[in-house]
């Protein structure tokens, strides 16, 4: 007879997210022992460890890594079990922790989360504004559920899903030589000073693709934020590629000027991140379906716990 209780998944689960039983105990409304004697009892009962301590901190085995998706799709099963029939796209609820990289996170945040959240109201929305390799690492790790980047991802465990288009501009100061250009080609790029985002992010990598394909500049600064380089550039620091989105403003204003470039492709994709095997239950159908996607649940003779790939 299978002795292990909703409530013995439920603390593990919270436990991988919150990193201590402390933090879990809290998001449980539980007492510590009640949660720590909760993961006691299902360590004993799967016969092996599912957290190494580390400096204070629970970190996931690898027992752990290997059974955390499916101890969520349990609970998210059993919570839609319990939902009432016929009962409305209002009665979701539950949690979403979703990452998003830094352009959509600080600009289209309203555009990726404002219908989910006004159809889903009893859903609670958790955001984390990282750079990619930060955000496939959350995912990786099962402190994600959900990313949003921009820019290639290529992981085995991680399924890519096309969400829209976007567009990078190249920008000057107003009084920057480049700025008075009357016509651009690549030549007058040569020794141009750049701004970059910090090695990982996606918008670096597309930086860096332009000027791969112009005369040689050099990296003059290096900044984690697109707020940061806007106004570097608009201090006449040097120029950059920054999303369209974010320079509307003050280009409006006239503290920035967009450069005509067309021999540059600055074209990006933004995608939606899912772990494999991490299971597609309402709470993620519904926001695939709020950006206009199609289901995103694998076929119905899928082992339970594995998605398909959908990005070969």
């Amino acid at each position: 007879m299978i002795g292990i209780s909703l409530k013995q998944l439920e603390a593990f689960v919270e436990i991988a997210a919150a990193g201590s039983v402390r933090a879990a105990a809290q998001q449980l409304f539980l007492t510590q022992p009640a949660v720590s004697m909760a993961l006691a009892e299902l360590e004993r009962h799967i016969g092996a460890p599912l957290f190494d301590r580390e400096r204070g901190r629970l970190r996931l085995s690898a027992r752990g890594k290997e059974l955390l998706p499916m101890a969520r799709e349990v609970i998210e099963r059993v919570h839609e079990m319990l939902r009432p029939p016929g009962s409305g796209p209002a009665a979701l609820a539950g949690e979403l922790r979703v990452g998003a990289s830094n352009t959509v996170g600080n600009y289209l945040v309203g555009e990726l989360l404002g219908p989910y959240m006004a159809a889903h109201p009893a859903v609670s929305l958790t955001v984390s504004v990282e750079n990619t390799d930060t955000i496939v690492a959350g995912l990786l790790e099962h402190r994600l559920d959900v990313g949003c980047v921009e820019g290639p991802v290529h992981h085995p465990q991680l399924d890519v899903l096309p969400w829209r288009e976007d567009d990078m501009v190249v920008c000057a100061a107003r009084d920057d030589p480049l700025s008075s250009q009357p016509r651009l080609a690549p030549r007058h790029f040569k020794g141009a000073r750049w701004i970059l985002r910090e090695p990982g992010s996606a918008m670096r990598a597309l930086a860096e693709q332009a000027m791969n394909s112009l005369p040689p500049g050099r990296i003059v600064l290096e900044l984690g934020q697109v707020e940061a380089i806007k106004q570097a550039v608009i201090a006449g620091m040097g120029i950059a590629c920054l999303p369209s989105e974010a320079t509307t403003d003050a280009v409006a204003m006239g503290r920035l000027k967009i450069l005509e470039t067309p021999f540059l492709d600055l074209r990006r994709r933004l995608s939606l991140l899912l772990h494999k095997a991490r299971y597609r239950g309402m709470l993620i159908e519904a926001f695939a379906a709020s950006l206009g996607m199609g289901t995103l649940r694998p076929d119905d003779n899928t082992p339970a716990g594995m998605a398909r790939d959908t990005d070969k």
